[in-house]
């Protein structure tokens, strides 16, 4: 990689490289995929369909879509998060499940264009920068009409309107950090990390190459964005 690359492992958040955190990290993040599966269903996945699964932690979202598509290539920066999915993969014996140590800017796609890219929770610990070229390394990845899928903390709100929008968010946190994040996880989120507003999200994801055929946000700061290739 050229020296001027972000060091995306650097920025990864310190308690997903730590394998301890890994092992208890469903049961807090509580993610259920069958609306994201159902999504590309409705889009068009099939048997015959290879889908790239950018962030994929733990592999629930890459076991969930395994059985309705060809190949997944599931990739992610961290090595604790890809040796709990090379376990999960083995025990669950899914194998057209690909495996793949990289990042937005390290993974280096090989093959024909996959049909489907999906990645949640994960743009948003790399800057803005680095996001608008790592939505370009992704479209290039999908063939033309394939889809694009973006599930993320992304803040659809003024900046204005920030102080009340956050007060609300941390009240309805979690007390208990085993089953949820909490108030305080999510004000170190805000501190900390990158989420973008969708305002500057939206015309990344179009300079980017991929048209944005559907958005759904839940409150103002979680949003889902189903795009197509061009």
């Amino acid at each position: 990689m050229p020296e001027w690359i972000l060091d995306e492992g650097a920025h990864a958040g310190p308690e997903h490289l730590d394998a301890a955190y890994v092992a208890m990290y469903e049961r807090k993040a509580g993610y259920d995929p069958t609306d994201d599966v159902d999504v590309l269903i409705d889009y068009g996945l099939n048997p015959d369909s290879v889908v790239l699964d950018m962030g994929a932690g733990t592999g629930v979202f890459a076991a969930a879509v395994a059985p309705r598509c060809r190949e997944v290539i599931a990739v992610d920066i961290s090595t604790a998060m890809t040796a709990a999915l090379r376990a999960r993969v083995r025990a669950e014996g899914m194998e057209n499940v690909r495996v793949v140590e990289a990042g937005f800017l390290s993974y280096a796609h090989e093959g024909e264009p996959v049909d489907f890219v999906f990645t949640r929770n994960a743009l948003h610990h790399i800057p803005d920068f680095w996001k608008a070229i790592a939505l370009l390394r992704l479209a290039s990845s999908v063939r033309p009409g394939g889809v694009l899928r973006i599930r993320d903390i992304v803040f659809d709100f003024d900046p204005g309107d920030a102080a009340a929008v956050f007060e609300t968010w941390f009240a309805r946190a979690v007390r208990d950090p085993a089953v949820g994040f909490t108030a305080e996880e999510l004000a170190n989120h805000v501190r900390t990390e990158f989420s973008t507003c969708s305002w500057l999200l939206e015309p990344m994801i179009e300079r980017a190459g991929s048209s944005i055929d559907d958005r759904v946000f839940r409150g103002s700061v979680y949003g889902a964005y189903t795009c197509i290739r061009r």
